[in-house]
């Protein structure tokens, strides 16, 4: 009986190392959760992105030619519709995923993500949303001029507009925010009369962020007696369509660094007010349950 026995342990050992040794030549393929496989391969070296217009679309390009161990990396670029797909399909698997991301957004309401280190800078660091104006701005409609440049809101205010935005509309959490916030709007509309009718049209961008800023202020100036008319474009036209006086003002300027070629090229033709939101951010975004911290982390593709 004892013989018996330790026949059989001696087979079940030897199958055993059969087994591992077969599976060696699989290794990096991982299993179902991803065990030896680097988070690259994983991803399929791939950072998902948003639209090639972007401003973080070119910073992100330039980070993967930054850091050598990007080397074999590719940005996909996406919308960001399909990005926050993409997003939402890996979590609802709890698979990984790098995206490019930024603050504030509702999605970090939503999910549980941070922020992946950017040691060398070239996402930029914490950033501004400035307002631009066309010239003559003041003197053509100085109530306007003064409503943009008093307006000033926090993070927390556009992505509880974004938030809200998600099961409703922009217009009806722009009405919703606004109705809850009307001490901070009479600091916006201080020392402004009504007006008949008198035509504003701003320009934007057309991301999330900017959908709540431009929603939000639309709803204030007709309030006052404004027509208003959004235009949403690419920041490269956006800050031509500023500097050529084609639209009177712009809320939706991220600076320094995420639109500063494009801030560099026409700074001389409009009017900066200034910022109108402090404290954004730009960066490669993962779920919190991935075990990385930063992109110097990831491995070069080999």
């Amino acid at each position: 009986m004892v013989k018996l026995k330790t026949v059989g342990l001696t087979f079940g050992i030897a199958v055993s190392l059969l087994l591992a040794g077969c599976g060696d030549s699989n290794q990096n393929d991982g299993d179902a959760t991803g065990k030896n496989v680097s988070i690259g391969e994983q991803v399929d070296y791939k950072i998902i992105g948003i639209e090639p217009g972007a401003g973080l679309t070119e910073l992100s390009e330039n980070t993967i030619a930054e850091y050598q161990n990007l080397q074999g990396w590719e940005l996909e670029e996406s919308s960001t519709p399909g990005m926050l797909g993409s997003l939402e399909q890996a979590i609802r698997n709890e698979e990984p995923i790098i995206i490019t991301g930024w603050t504030p957004h509702w999605m970090f309401s939503s999910y549980d993500l941070k922020f992946l280190e950017d040691p060398k800078g070239t996402l930029g660091g914490m950033e501004n949303i400035n307002t631009l104006v066309r010239k003559d701005l003041a003197k053509d409609l100085p109530d306007a001029y003064t409503l943009l440049d008093q307006f000033y809101w926090e993070p927390e205010d556009m992505e509880a507009v974004m938030y809200e935005a998600q099961a409703t509309s922009f217009e009806e959490a722009a009405e919703k925010w606004i109705a809850q916030n009307e001490e901070k709007v009479n600091e916006w509309t201080k020392g402004m009369t009504k007006v008949k009718g008198k035509e504003i049209e701003l320009a934007s961008t057309p991301w999330d962020s900017e959908r709540a800023s431009s929603s939000v202020l639309q709803a204030v100036f007709e309030e006052l007696g404004y027509t208003v008319t959004i235009t949403p474009v690419d920041p490269a036209i956006m800050f031509q369509a500023i500097a050529s006086g084609v639209v009177d003002a712009t809320v939706a300027a991220w600076l320094p660094t995420t639109h500063s070629s494009f801030y560099a090229k026409y700074k001389e033709d409009f009017v900066d007010l200034g910022e109108n939101l402090t404290g954004t951010k730009n960066g490669f975004v993962v779920p919190a349950y991935m075990d990385i911290d930063s992109i110097e982390d990831l491995q070069p593709k080999q």
